[in-house]
């Protein structure tokens, strides 16, 4: 279920022109059936301002898709920000935005862990790149529009009041995940990182048919997810990591 979804105009008047988290706020009352806490209000007014300022690009084109809040079927996984559109050879494809409001992290010794501070306290949490990435996974792996549909994924995660461009967000530790689902930071430079991301793989509109594709597509998983849990099962869980890369 997708809660909230525009082209990239309409994207940018609702957040240009009206208060864009009442309007997710609106549509997420509307399809789940309740409110959600105002930190989650507050992280959509702030987040989704950011985003508006990286889709205010030329390159980027008016007709993309924009998804905010997709519930991927079967699990309580909620993907922040989509964008759809086709690549430079008209390839359909969907790039996956985390969002996330920290201005500190640690690094811990745990694979894709790192700690940051809420407002109850501290935490250990995934990395963001590795969530990121994980989401692309589940949607290689059971959503059929995506496997057999030739839908193109390039996950990412954009920490936008996330200053420290040294700090352990960006640590090598974590260079694998970042690798497979890069990492933008605060400020100019780091947007500017964010918006060529995006055009290099979203050239042109799709006029947001490729969310109704992924909305519709149906859940069971796919041939190389079905081969890897084989490899699984035989003890081979490097075959498994394989399929998912």
């Amino acid at each position: 279920m997708i809660i909230y979804q525009n082209q990239k105009s309409g994207f940018l008047h609702d957040v240009h022109h009206r208060d864009i988290e009442e309007v997710i706020h609106e549509a997420f009352r509307a399809k789940i059936g309740h409110k959600v806490s105002k930190e989650e209000v507050r992280s959509w007014a702030n987040s989704l301002a950011y985003m508006g300022k990286v889709l205010v690009d030329d390159d980027i084109p008016d007709d993309c898709g924009v998804a905010i809040e997709y519930n991927i079927p079967q699990t309580a996984k909620r993907v922040d920000f989509l964008l759809t559109g086709k690549t430079a050879d008209q390839k359909d494809c969907l790039v996956i935005v985390e969002l996330k409001q920290w201005e500190t992290a640690q690094k811990t010794e745990k694979d894709a862990i790192v700690v940051t501070r809420f407002a109850k306290g501290t935490a250990e949490v995934s990395h963001p790149s590795y969530q990121a990435w994980s989401y692309a996974a589940l949607l290689e792996g059971y959503n059929e529009a995506v496997y057999d549909g030739g839908i193109q994924l390039s996950p990412c995660a954009y920490l936008h009041n996330y200053a420290d461009h040294d700090g352990a967000i960006c640590d090598p530790f974590y260079a694998d995940h970042i690798r497979r689902a890069p990492v933008f930071l605060k400020g100019e430079d780091e947007r500017r990182r964010l918006q060529d991301f995006i055009k290099a793989h979203v050239r042109y509109g799709d006029k947001a048919q490729t969310l109704f594709r992924i909305e519709g597509g149906r859940i069971r998983p796919s041939k190389s997810l079905a081969d890897g849990l084989v490899g699984l099962l035989k003890g081979n869980p490097e075959f498994v990591l394989g399929r998912l890369r």
